[in-house]
């Protein structure tokens, strides 16, 4: 992606999204994804697909369990059910 189409995703991005916070930040090297980030830690990466002439960008999120908050207790200890 250029510049000018990292500028023009962030600007959707972050009015789609009603935060400033996050930042596409473009590869250090060719070949690396571009990454989205949310006051400095990312989130995610960003691809650019062309198909017919059309164009198209996917943003995939990336969420690390480790992450996440603690599970509620009693979620914790429900038993899961077998389809």
């Amino acid at each position: 992606m250029t510049g000018a189409e990292i500028e023009r995703v962030q600007t959707y991005l972050r009015r789609l999204l009603g935060s400033d916070k996050l930042t596409i930040i473009p590869p250090m090297k060719a070949g690396f994804p571009i990454e989205v980030a949310v006051e400095g830690e990312t989130i995610g990466t960003v691809d650019k697909d062309t198909d017919e002439g059309e164009i198209s960008y996917a943003v995939t999120l990336t969420i690390l369990d480790e992450d996440l908050p603690p599970l509620p207790k009693a979620a914790a200890k429900a038993p899961t059910r077998r389809s």
